[in-house]
């Protein structure tokens, strides 16, 4: 019979607020829109912000967002400063990876209630200039796409992310 004080369920969903590339809640930082769903996931599940051992979020380019993005969020959500939290990036798998780390946390008994989740705000992911602390002396500079460097393009396969997916289903057959 499964130990119910060890068993991870999930009490209510919420999902960030969605918007066009540079549109609407382009105006919103990541860890704000974090701490919108944050805030109705917590009031939905009807559970006191006293009660909540840790949030866990996820979320892949942090540049520009400032220190502990998934702290921002959970504090700015109502959640008290005494929480811990944590911000994990596993590229596209973070949300699902906080989620995970959630449920290991109940199964092992470090926490009775976490948090857990993801968001991005791929609108205000600064661009880059490589060199450019050290100053110019001389010369051009290269200004770099952050969203494409730190969030759509692959390290290992040296392409962006919609191709490895376009590869990985024609290789796996999903149509």
């Amino acid at each position: 019979m499964a130990d119910l004080a060890t068993t991870p369920v999930i009490l209510d969903g919420v999902r960030t607020p969605i918007g066009r590339f540079l549109g609407g809640l382009s105006t919103l930082s990541g860890p704000e829109l974090g701490a919108v769903a944050v805030r109705e996931a917590v009031a939905r599940a009807d559970v006191d912000v006293d009660d909540i051992d840790e949030v866990i979020m996820g979320n892949v380019v942090s540049a520009g967002a400032g220190q502990a993005p998934a702290r921002q969020a959970a504090v700015n959500a109502g959640i008290p400063a005494k929480v811990p939290a944590v911000t994990v990036n596993k590229v596209c798998g973070s949300g699902l990876k906080a989620v995970m780390l959630a449920a290991q946390a109940i199964r092992a008994r470090d926490a009775r209630l976490v948090v857990a989740g993801g968001f991005e705000s791929m609108s205000n992911v600064p661009y880059y200039v490589r060199g450019l602390r050290g100053g110019v002396k001389l010369g051009d500079r290269k200004l770099q796409d952050g969203l494409v460097h730190d969030g759509l393009w692959c390290s290992f396969g040296n392409c962006h992310m919609g191709g490895h997916a376009e590869y990985t289903a024609a290789k796996a057959g999903v149509t």
